[in-house]
């Protein structure tokens, strides 16, 4: 087995996960806050993609996210700003966030996690142990490391984007 396998396994469990609690609920659903203090299907699927894009392409290889190198912020009607993920939105910005259509969600969900995957599955021990920027500014961590935060966060909004799956569409969906 190999070093990454175990994180691969995590992720890829998630991101199908996700892409089942999105493909069973209707566009409405997708686009709603339970309440106003609440993020919404869509806009957790975003930023979870977001988060995910600038750490393979931002923090770890440099070569430019997919976010603007594939056009993905014009599709979402967004600026090209490769800091802007929605860390730090308050609950008014989050409910004027404009839903995209459900392909260009997945879509660009689909070929993050895609270059995600691709990406771990070629990193060796030497990769593994390679240091990258950490959040807080002038510091460093192993790309092991960088992964395990990866896998948390991306681990808890598949989380959040179930529950309000469940929320608005009932118990039973998943298996």
């Amino acid at each position: 087995m190999s070093d990454t396998a175990t994180t691969i396994f995590a992720l890829q469990r998630n991101w199908d996960m996700v892409s089942t609690a999105v493909a069973g609920v209707d566009d409405a659903a997708l686009a709603s806050m339970p309440n106003d203090q609440s993020n919404s299907i869509a806009w957790l699927v975003w930023h979870m993609t977001r988060v995910v894009d600038r750490f393979i392409h931002g923090r770890f290889q440099d070569t430019g996210q997919v976010w603007t190198a594939g056009g993905w912020h014009e599709k979402f009607g967004m600026d090209a700003d490769p800091d802007e993920f929605g860390i730090g939105w308050s609950a008014e910005q989050v409910a004027n966030w404009p839903c995209p259509p459900r392909d260009v969600l997945m879509g660009y969900y689909d070929t993050v996690n895609d270059a995600a995957r691709d990406y771990i599955n070629g990193l060796d021990a030497d990769g593994l142990a390679r240091q990258v920027p950490a959040a807080a500014p002038g510091a460093t961590m192993s790309v092991a490391d960088a992964l395990g935060i990866l896998v948390w966060d991306n681990i808890v909004h598949g989380g959040q984007v179930a529950y309000i799956r469940g929320y608005f569409e009932g118990m039973g969906w998943h298996r």
